[in-house]
């Protein structure tokens, strides 16, 4: 299972919200790269860099910063947060992102979203599937849609689809322990999904077990930040993992 530390920006700055909600901000630390460097320092490898601006202004606006990490560190970055229209993917993958996730587009505009999936390649787009009650919100939480998690799911797989990032919102930031129920009902539904699951993660110990569902990848935020996991025990993790 990859390991995927979180970095989420508002203003230049590396901070993290409790379910989504923009007046919980903490803000971690004011230098992003920094914080990549650290996480490379220690094996990682992937990183998952989220533009909070650009979820709520709904344009790509931290490009600079995904620019400067991928340019200064050799992690492979999944970049999302506000991507609406070709010209932000484009900005996005010119600023060295690896890799894409489209949530409120995919909801609010599937026409666009399928054309990227047609245009870029499965392995180049991840389906944002963040949800509450297992229905799909967008907006970067602010609303809920009348769309069911799993069928939203199924159907963007019949489309192509192979990533999916699905965050319980109702876990996110919380530090209580993922979704393992949740996962396990993706998973057994959508057969041959590559699942990273997202939000909740509070001890290293859930990640074995999620691994164990079979997800193909976990999202780790806050607990890293706040010292509940350290990156020494991802670095062991890790290579465990290639040995």
């Amino acid at each position: 299972m990859r390991i995927i530390p979180a970095i989420d920006i508002i203003e230049g700055k590396c901070v993290r919200l409790s379910k989504g909600d923009y007046n919980t901000k903490i803000i971690y630390n004011e230098n992003p790269l920094e914080v990549a460097k650290e996480f490379e320092a220690h094996g990682i490898e992937y990183l998952h860099l989220v533009d909070l601006d650009g979820a709520k202004s709904s344009k790509i606006v931290n490009y600079k910063i995904l620019e400067q990490i991928a340019t200064q560190t050799k992690l492979k970055i999944d970049f999302g947060g506000g991507l609406k229209a070709d010209s932000d993917l484009k900005i996005a993958f010119e600023s060295g992102a690896n890799q894409i996730t489209g949530g409120s587009i995919a909801v609010k505009n599937r026409e666009v979203f399928e054309k990227w999936i047609a245009e870029y390649g499965s392995d180049k787009i991840i389906l944002g599937a963040d949800a509450n009650n297992e229905k799909i919100a967008v907006s970067g939480w602010l609303e809920e849609s009348n769309e069911d998690l799993i069928p939203f799911i199924q159907d963007y797989q019949n489309k192509g689809i192979q990533y999916v990032i699905c965050t319980d919102i109702a876990k996110d930031g919380m530090l209580q322990g993922p979704s393992f129920d949740l996962y396990s009902k993706i998973l057994d539904q959508a057969k041959g999904l590559k699942l990273i699951a997202s939000g909740g993660i509070s001890t290293f110990d859930e990640l074995p077990k999620l691994a164990e569902i079979g997800c193909e990848g976990t999202i780790i935020g806050k607990a890293i930040y706040e010292g509940r996991i350290t990156l020494k025990q991802l670095e062991n993790y890790i290579l465990s993992c290639k040995s």
